[in-house]
């Protein structure tokens, strides 16, 4: 029976992993499709987000079925955290939709006349995506920790970016709906970090025992 617990554990860590395969990749079609204003391509991010939806069903019910015979609290707590990570994992899939979207939109228009930094964004973001997952796969606490004060360096970058768009809306009133549609793309990179702090921070419950969830930035040191 013990056998049994533990090889529907490890396939529910594998559906986790590859439904966070599918969702990073997700972000960089959708930010590719932006980049290379590649209508097509924003289309099929659109389309493909059903997978992470299906894919969440799937973590759903085996977690479920999982919970109902966890003989340890340490297996309770990882049962409970991969259905969290999963809700957070669906909803990064959202936001590259929403990518998608404003790249669909954008090929369709002039390219705008003002550079700011959203590829670098996203790469933080996506980082702090793959180090929170990495800090699940290997259990490691501290480095779940040491995701979670990065999400200020994306919260300024949200704000650098949405203040040079602004500035371009002032001068360039014909740029407005551009700009709005490049300020949504922020914020949802701004989104896929803060879920990436959410798996961070499941991640140490996981290991800790310890809910930080609502403990300020500053108090998050290593124990």
């Amino acid at each position: 029976m013990e056998h049994h617990f533990d090889l529907e554990l490890n396939e529910l860590k594998q559906k986790l992993l590859a439904m966070a395969s599918h969702a990073e990749a997700a972000v960089n079609d959708a930010m590719r499709a932006l980049a290379e204003r590649d209508y097509d391509l924003a289309l099929r991010v659109k389309a493909n987000d059903r997978l992470l939806d299906e894919f969440e069903i799937e973590v759903d019910d085996l977690a479920i079925h999982l919970l109902a015979k966890a003989p340890l609290a340490s297996d309770l707590r990882l049962v409970t955290v991969a259905m969290k990570i999963s809700q957070n994992l669906e909803r990064v899939g959202d936001e590259a939709t929403k990518i998608a979207k404003r790249a669909r939109d954008l090929s369709q228009e002039p390219p705008l006349k003002v550079t700011v930094d959203l590829r670098r964004m996203a790469q933080l973001a996506l980082n702090m995506l793959k180090s929170a997952l990495d800090s699940f796969v290997h259990r490691d606490s501290a480095a779940a920790r040491a995701v979670i004060p990065l999400d200020k360096e994306v919260d300024g970058l949200n704000k650098e970016i949405n203040r040079a768009l602004a500035r371009h809306m002032a001068e360039n009133p014909a740029a407005i709906t551009r700009c709005l549609n490049l300020i949504i793309v922020s914020k949802s990179l701004e989104r896929i970090a803060d879920h990436a702090t959410n798996v961070a921070e499941e991640v140490v419950y996981l290991c800790e025992a310890l809910d930080i969830r609502h403990t300020p930035k500053t108090q998050l040191s290593n124990p």
